[in-house]
């Protein structure tokens, strides 16, 4: 049996921050059937720009994002938010993965949005512009997979979300409709 093997895009550039410690949280709790692999910081890579996506021209760093989700089965966005959105980064690699027009790694790709950030509802704006930005994108947006975990500067000061059992509990619920939708497509 292969394993499904899902990206995760952290939108928060910060190297300690609290989506990267949800994203390696998710990471460990994957089933066997899953790999989680969790891309670099998407800081090194350009803003898109039409003049410099020329084939044989393209940033290394946009190639190599492109490659990691046209290989991987599915995508996970993590993303924080930043004023009431999410952070250009995490924009700015849904641009790069949207072209070419209709071609795009995201292209009918199982997307899933996760985040958490420090007010009451745990970024659900931006998981909502994330969920509506990878969609326009062409990807096939799971809109019933949630995770939004408020209040992260305090739940997450000493503790780290592997250790939190209830957002382990929420994070293995993620897991089953991305491998439904591998199965589908797969079938």
């Amino acid at each position: 049996m292969s394993k499904n093997t899902v990206l995760a895009l952290v939108g928060s550039l910060r190297a300690d921050s609290h989506n990267r410690k949800l994203a390696e949280a998710i990471q460990l709790n994957a089933p066997e059937n899953v790999e989680v692999q969790i891309h670099g910081s998407l800081g090194n890579i350009p803003f898109y720009n039409e003049d410099i996506d020329v084939e044989g021209q393209v940033p290394a760093e946009a190639a190599a994002l492109r490659a990691a989700a046209a290989e991987a089965d599915a995508i996970l966005l993590v993303t924080p938010e930043h004023n009431g959105t999410m952070p250009a980064s995490l924009k700015n690699a849904i641009d790069w993965l949207s072209r070419p027009f209709g071609a795009g790694a995201l292209a009918g790709k199982p997307t899933a949005v996760v985040g958490t950030a420090f007010g009451q509802f745990g970024g659900v704006w931006a998981q909502d512009e994330a969920r509506k930005a990878a969609g326009i994108a062409g990807a096939k947006v799971l809109e019933d997979v949630k995770l939004a975990v408020p209040g992260s500067m305090i739940r997450f000061a000493e503790l780290h979300p592997k250790d939190d059992a209830e957002v382990v509990e929420q994070i293995k619920g993620i897991f089953e409709p991305l491998t439904a939708v591998q199965e589908d497509v797969a079938a």
